[in-house]
């Protein structure tokens, strides 16, 4: 149970605040943010009433297809006794012309929160920049930063702590990837990212994310070795080879990436009670073989439903 005053003084503090990035938290906010959505977790479990947004409504823009940021949003805003209005590109007038400025500015008018899953980050930025309510980043090209509250949630709830923890990436350094290390360089969590040559996250993302760990005393490193990535790792993650947008590079990648795969011989090294998470959909047989993402050290499917509670922290934080 959180202490209600702090309570009172972190949602102080957060309120109208946007969500854009980890990178724009500490790590007692994000700590809240965890801990708020495990209170509320336990409510909905419960069937305890939790309507903190009683009369709000979200406004979701998608131009990007979602089954768990839609179903989560949706979802999580009528929890919380508000409604989520469903927009996708052809149901606003941004393919006809019209401003993202104006856009924001007239959303901002009729609704108390935006949530927008969108390609470039510049397009959340702009949003943002034009928007006098909150607004949350549902995904964008370079990060994910609502899905990786929920990896620190799901992590948090089945480690008991954070503290003294390691986590391997494995894969390709993508959105979820950036944000992942982002999330642990704030909360001291080591990490190491193994990944293809030419795959790394980009140079100025890292630069923040090597900020961030000088704060927390965390080891952020990456490497195109799998095996030393996953060596006493208490936690190991991986995503598709091929994000959405990419699709054109998907031979080429199955044959880069072919040493990535989380398998039986490559978990060997990781701590005996490993952890394994993937944010989903999964593509069984490439980056992930069956017998992992279905097997007993797998945490996917609670990751999943994580989702829902941490973004349902988010919006009654901010919003």
């Amino acid at each position: 149970m959180i202490d209600a005053t702090k309570q009172k003084d972190m949602n102080k503090q957060l309120s109208g605040k946007h969500f854009l990035t980890l990178a724009d938290f500490t790590k007692d906010e994000l700590m809240y943010l965890i801990n708020l959505a495990v209170d509320l977790k336990e409510k909905q479990h419960s069937g305890e009433p939790h309507r903190l947004l009683e009369g709000k409504t979200l406004a979701m823009i998608f131009e990007k297809a979602s089954t768990r940021t839609r179903v989560s949003f949706e979802t999580g805003i009528y929890q919380l006794g508000g409604h989520g209005l469903f927009l996708s590109k052809d149901d606003i007038q941004l393919d006809n012309g019209e401003s993202l400025s104006d856009t924001s500015k007239v959303l901002s008018r009729y609704v108390d929160g935006i949530m927008i899953r969108t390609f470039a980050h510049e397009t959340l930025e702009e949003l943002a920049e034009n928007a006098s309510i909150p607004v949350i980043n549902g995904l964008t090209n370079e990060f994910h930063p609502c899905q990786v509250l929920a990896d620190l949630m799901t992590m948090y709830e089945k480690a008991g702590n954070l503290d003294n923890k390691k986590m391997a990436f494995v894969g390709d350094g993508n959105n979820v990837a950036d944000s992942l290390l982002m999330g642990c360089a704030i909360m001291g969590i080591d990490c190491t990212l193994a990944v293809p040559k030419g795959y790394e996250t980009s140079d100025d993302i890292w630069q923040i994310i090597q900020e961030k760990a000088n704060v927390s005393g965390a080891t952020i490193k990456k490497t195109n070795d799998p095996h030393e990535a996953v060596k006493g790792a208490n936690f190991i993650y991986t995503d598709v080879w091929t994000s959405m947008g990419w699709e054109e590079e998907t031979e080429d990648r199955l044959e880069k990436f072919t040493d990535y795969q989380v398998n039986e011989e490559l978990v060997q090294s990781a701590a005996d009670d490993f952890l394994f998470l993937h944010c989903l959909p999964a593509k069984r047989g490439e980056e992930v073989t069956a017998d992992i993402i279905d097997g007993p050290h797998s945490v996917v499917f609670d990751e999943a439903e994580n989702r829902l509670h941490a973004q349902k922290a988010i919006m009654a934080s901010i919003m």
